[in-house]
């Protein structure tokens, strides 16, 4: 058996490389990447644009009266609803300025009753 020198192992190996990527190998290699892009997307995107279409409709329906609470955990009852922001009571003669993307959620309408 002869034997064949590192040097013709290493040229044999080289010489074997693989043919051109044609079309179908390239949708191939792409489909899990674009596999990847549509699961981020319906897994974590469109559930988040729900959510803040959401806040956006309960953030325009405000009106004086109504009591929430800010994502800072301060509750209390608008009295001026300004464009940017709103006037929120938090105590007796105690009046807050609070932006309109801080309100975090409803708790009371003006027109539902007490519980």
């Amino acid at each position: 058996m002869p034997k064949m020198s590192l040097l013709t192992d290493a040229s044999l190996f080289i010489a074997q490389t693989a043919p051109a990527p044609g079309p179908q190998s390239l949708l191939g290699g792409m489909l899990p990447i674009i596999l990847l892009f549509a699961a981020m997307y319906f897994l974590m995107i469109a559930p988040q644009r729900k959510k803040q279409k959401a806040h956006d409709k309960m953030l325009s329906e405000l009106t004086s009266g109504d009591d929430i609470v800010t994502s800072g955990g301060i509750y209390g009852q608008i009295t001026n609803v300004k464009d940017d922001r709103f006037v929120v009571r938090i105590a007796d003669n105690t009046k807050i300025e609070v932006g309109k993307s801080f309100v975090s959620a409803v708790v009371r309408k003006a027109g539902a009753e007490k519980s």
